[in-house]
């Protein structure tokens, strides 16, 4: 059975445009036991060439082949919210990816589109080497979701059907992570998203209550 979580609507005062910052596009997915999060590739839906090809980018990117171009799919301003990190700009994305290769090695072996909506779709990949299975949301800028370059704009990766309250030391620590690594990895390429780096985090994430 494929994952089919509800998705909580945005707040009516944020009507996202291709001005607001990341944190605005972030999609709450809660409703649905994580054992149902076993995707079916046969089942998966059929998307347009534009996105079939960044979900490509993003798949090789969870495989550890990072590059320049890939990392150019998220929007400068764009957020990534994981279990392990928050990133809200895209040099501390960079950060994220150009240092899984040195921390993790994954083949992605299957996945299935579950959501195909103007601006955002849900995919749970099937990993080769480990049984853990993630809820991965994307939500694309509305100004480039119709283009041949669709970007992103919020990245959300759960590993668990409880979405993020994004309040406590655990969030202080993903802020942390995120900002430290792009700090101190030694790759060349995040000179490329220098002109993204934010010092301070932005305003308008989204914190919410404990379940």
């Amino acid at each position: 059975m494929s994952a089919h979580p509800q998705q909580a609507p945005l707040p009516a005062d944020l009507h996202p445009d291709g001005t607001l910052k990341g944190e605005a596009y972030e999609t709450r997915q809660t409703g649905e036991r994580k054992e149902d999060w076993i995707p079916n590739p046969a089942n998966s839906l059929k998307l347009s060439e534009p996105k079939r090809k960044l979900l490509e980018d993003v798949l090789a990117l969870y495989c550890g082949q990072p590059s320049v171009e890939r990392v150019r799919r998220y929007a400068p301003d764009a957020v990534y919210d994981d279990p392990l990190s928050y990133a809200n700009d895209r040099y501390q994305i960079a950060g994220q990816w150009f240092a899984l290769p040195k921390m993790a090695r994954c083949e992605n072996k299957g996945y299935e589109v579950v959501r195909d909506e103007p601006e955002t779709w849900s995919f749970p990949p099937l990993p080769a080497s480990v049984t853990l299975n993630s809820l991965v949301t994307l939500t694309l800028d509305p100004e480039t979701a119709q283009s041949d370059w669709p970007t992103i704009k919020y990245h959300k990766d759960q590993a668990s059907e409880k979405d993020y309250t994004h309040t406590g030391l655990g969030q202080k620590i993903k802020e942390w992570q995120a900002k430290g690594t792009a700090a101190i990895l030694p790759d060349e390429r995040l000179k490329e998203f220098e002109a993204d780096r934010t010092d301070e985090m932005r305003g308008g994430k989204r914190e919410y209550a404990q379940d």
